[in-house]
């Protein structure tokens, strides 16, 4: 049973003059307790706004939030902002991309956590430093007894990034939200912070959103894969048969513009070609044809619709890739063996 159900959610922003932005369009998606689901894409394809929108942090005023979002029966989009305050933090919490800046510069790191303990656990006192103590060290801070008395400038990246998740896990949430949480940092760090929220979803069964550009740590995290363009899903599926057969051209795109060791030295890399500004209304067409290798005159006679195979696996494109060009820029890891479960489109099509 889903315990968070993501269903049509669009977010439009308004300015006075100008017209009005569709930052997310559409958006559905599960996530089940223990599960981890990756949100996928460049900047600027809707994926923090989404999340955003489910903690019900965006502006009240000039955004215009629709559809649904149940989580313990609850939907989301709906409550009222002193009931969000409650659930924030104590039933779903978030880990925000950048610690610099999400961290209070002029409060004490030990404040800040104990402020969520104080708030969602009634803790005062030496049980709140104790505990939020104990949280510093369950996520890898040294000495956490002196660091709770430092500032976020006093720390390193990779310790405000651990004091972040502390904070989120302090209330044992059921739903945890990272977004981008290993942006900025050297690749040891990165791996230590994955390996963390790895064991917090073992260990407590915390369901996580995890909200990305690098597909890297995808493959070694999630569970299932949503990769979004302009603000739409554009294809979903499990992990293993999205890296080792992807179908929508996008998703080839951001595999193949990965640098890979086993590469011959000297090879160029093969980036999308344009920008995220590049694409055309989805009333129109698909978006990402104007930037897409594959396009063909259907892809703008009007918008794609998601296609499901039997196996799980949805693509938004009318002109999917073949196998062989996926195949080409599977990533060899995490290849699953060939079974009759992995059908490519058009041979389900003629079966």
């Amino acid at each position: 049973m889903a315990l968070l159900e993501v269903e049509d959610l669009a977010v439009t922003f308004h300015r006075r003059g100008t017209e009005p932005v569709r930052a997310v369009d559409g958006v559905s998606f599960t996530v089940a307790e223990g599960q981890v689901v990756g949100l996928v894409g460049e900047s600027g394809c809707g994926k923090s706004v989404t999340s955003l929108a489910l903690m019900g942090l965006l502006a009240k005023r000039g955004v215009t939030v629709t559809g649904s979002a149940r989580f313990e029966e609850a939907d989301l989009l709906q409550m009222s902002p002193s009931s969000m305050r409650d659930m924030r933090g104590a039933r779903m919490a978030m880990i925000f991309q950048d610690p610099l800046s999400s961290l209070n510069p002029v409060v004490p790191i030990g404040l800040q956590v104990t402020e969520v303990l104080q708030r969602h656990r009634e803790l005062r006192g030496d049980k709140a430093r104790a505990e939020a103590a104990d949280l510093l060290d369950r996520v890898g801070i040294p000495d956490p007894t002196r660091r709770l008395k430092e500032y976020p400038h006093q720390l390193s990246g990779g310790m405000r990034q651990r004091a972040l998740i502390a904070m989120a896990v302090a209330c044992r949430p059921r739903l945890l939200i990272a977004d981008e949480p290993t942006t900025a940092l050297d690749v040891t760090i990165q791996a230590q912070i994955l390996e963390l929220l790895k064991d917090l979803v073992a260990e407590e069964g915390t369901a996580l959103i995890m909200i990305t550009h690098d597909l890297g740590v995808v493959a070694g995290l999630c569970d299932e894969i949503n990769v979004m363009y302009a603000g739409r899903v554009v294809e979903a599926a499990s992990r293993r048969p999205l890296f080792a057969r992807p179908v929508h051209p996008y998703s080839v795109g951001l595999l193949a513009s990965i640098p890979r060791l086993d590469a011959p030295r000297g090879e160029k890399l093969t980036p999308i070609p344009g920008s995220v500004r590049d694409n055309i209304a989805w009333a129109d067409g698909c978006a990402f044809a104007p930037r897409c290798t594959h396009a063909v005159e259907a892809c703008v006679e009007g918008p794609p619709e998601l296609t499901r195979t039997y196996t799980g696996h949805a693509y938004r494109c009318v002109n999917p890739v073949s196998r062989e060009e996926a195949e080409a820029v599977a990533a060899p890891a995490v290849l699953p063996t060939p079974s009759l479960t992995e059908a490519t489109p058009s041979e389900e099509e003629s079966s």
